[in-house]
């Protein structure tokens, strides 16, 4: 008799076994239509870009022009700002400007490698100087940077940051609301101490997958209950990051800028913190509110387990992690410290980044310590991108470029001295916000618009703070379409929305967003003294 193979059987996919969320097993998103042109010309436009603007690009030209024919045309008020007189330093610093920006947002190539490109443009086109140009690596805010993924590790490799993700929901999640409250608390918490929002994705993601599937929801069955638990938690990891200044690079970024104008080395923890987080949970609440009861209402069935035991295969998980071990204990104490010098700045003097040192040599001390190096995760290549988005802002600086270009701009449109505040301020804020819908890097962003509010707040005479940091308290706002940001690129590929479903709550939360920020220009920044007045009186 002929010998018959085995019939192979694929495995049962089980919707409750957290390992079938890990990272590496979901399918990552492939750019098509609109998305893959873009990456395939963006590396020749902004060739195209540096060349035309350096090499061609010549505003000299207004000198020539009758003075009778300027007094009649909008072309005076751009005489009058000096253009005329850019050096070829500012045609070139302009021409990497505009092709980094290209090429970071169509993805053509790697961002760290634009920024590699970056440095070594601003050196060989003499810019800055090499020495310059190379220690933006070790700029404060990069070995801020740096530690702080020190400190996360400490508490993902020690399992802290999962036990209380666990424990927090099997304690408070008795129900479908609570389980919303419950993952508000989380983000917020891991927040504080979780710099990297793409961490904080990659570990609650497994947990509120599960929790979807014990609601009934899975990648193949969508229901309402799954469309908010994944992109309230979009929303959160962001917005939850908002609140603090050490929440991205992106926001210490922003705070080096500000605290750079200022004439000061950082920006304060407490000065953030005071004036963010209040509006941080505000919106966290809203969103919760606007998703769960007006744009994906749940159906009574969706607000009930439909598979029995579920919970408990959680309450399995959690047991599994064993006793919380001395590790455990040591990295939440170090971590605890470390806040507390942050939010308590202004009180002892000591900068965030040498709390951060303090504690991430404690971290790593032989016998003491909880991490080995080699434990440590440190995306080297957002070190990168961030060390050339530096580089790029010393040029700026150096060059007076976003001065220049303001000066240009609002002249060339008659936009004067006698234009009102709240104009400058709606305006600064709506590009801010919603630009995102476009952009890919936060960082992107908080390095074109925080140096375009500086610099109109600087022309008009206004402070510094009243323009540039509301325009710092939007740059976390990055959930409205799958490229938006690295959270939004990993959990739309869980397959619980559509694209629609992410805009229809995303563009909402932002129209709110932006009242939100007018509301708190007129009330607590002015309150504060961060604004020398109101947004309207």
């Amino acid at each position: 008799m002929p010998v018959t193979e085995p019939i192979k059987t694929s495995p049962v996919f089980d919707p409750l076994d957290m390992n079938n969320y890990r990272v590496e097993k979901l399918k990552k998103a492939e750019k098509k239509g609109f998305e893959k042109w873009m990456e395939r010309l963006g590396g020749p436009l902004a060739i195209l870009s540096f060349i035309l603007i350096y090499y061609f690009a010549d505003i000299s030209y207004l000198n020539d022009i009758n003075p009778d024919i300027l007094k009649e045309t909008s072309l005076k008020r751009l005489k009058d700002t000096g253009m005329e007189n850019f050096s070829r330093i500012n045609y070139a610093m302009l021409g990497i400007f505009a092709a980094s920006i290209i090429l970071w947002i169509t993805e053509s190539i790697p961002s760290y490698l634009t920024s590699l490109i970056v440095v070594i443009a601003m050196v060989l086109t003499g810019v800055t100087t090499e020495k310059e140009a190379y220690a933006q690596l070790g700029h404060p805010v990069m070995w801020l940077n740096i530690l702080s993924f020190v400190l996360a590790s400490m508490l993902v490799t020690t399992r802290a940051a999962k036990r209380f993700a666990l424990w927090f929901v099997l304690r408070f999640g008795k129900n479908a609301t609570w389980i919303f409250f419950s993952f508000i608390v989380i983000n917020i918490v891991l927040s504080v101490f979780i710099s990297a929002t793409t961490a904080k994705a990659t570990i609650l993601l497994p947990i509120f997958m599960v929790i979807a599937a014990i609601y009934g929801a899975t990648s193949e069955r969508r229901n309402n209950f799954g469309r908010n638990i994944v992109l309230q938690n979009l929303f959160q990891i962001n917005i939850g990051a908002s609140g603090f200044i050490t929440g991205s690079g992106a926001n210490l970024l922003a705070g080096s800028l500000i605290a750079g104008a200022m004439g000061q080395s950082l920006f304060g923890f407490q000065d953030w913190f005071i004036a963010a987080f209040p509006l941080c949970l505000i919106l966290i609440v809203l969103g919760w509110l606007i998703g769960t009861k007006i744009i994906f209402p749940m159906k009574k069935e969706e607000q009930v387990p439909s598979i029995q035991g579920g919970m408990e295969r959680l309450r399995t998980e959690y047991e599994s992690l064993g006793r919380m071990t001395i590790n455990e204990y040591k990295s939440i104490g170090i971590f605890v410290v470390v806040l507390i010098l942050w939010a308590t700045d202004k009180q002892h003097g000591i900068s965030q980044t040498a709390v951060a040192f303090l504690g991430a040599v404690t971290a790593l001390l032989p016998g003491i310590g909880v991490v080995k190096w080699n434990d440590v995760d440190i995306p080297w290549h957002l070190m990168l991108f961030s060390a050339g988005a530096y580089t790029l802002g010393a040029g700026l600086e150096a060059t007076d470029l976003p001065a220049s270009l303001v000066d240009a701009l609002f002249s060339y449109f008659g936009i004067t001295a006698q234009t009102p505040f709240w104009v400058l301020y709606l305006g600064l804020t709506f590009l801010m916000l919603f630009s995102a819908i476009l952009f890919q890097s936060k960082t992107m962003r908080a390095l074109i618009f925080v140096p375009m509010a500086i610099g109109i707040a600087q022309k008009f005479g206004y402070p510094v703070m009243s323009l540039a940091f509301p325009v710092a308290l939007l740059i976390e706002h990055v959930y409205v379409l799958p490229f938006n940001s690295k959270p939004s690129a990993l959990l739309y590929t869980t397959n619980h929305y559509s694209m629609s479903d992410s805009f229809k709550f995303g563009f909402t939360m932002m129209v709110i967003a932006w009242i939100m920020i007018i509301l708190w220009g007129e009330t607590v920044l002015r309150l504060l003294g961060y604004t020398a007045q109101g947004v309207f009186f």
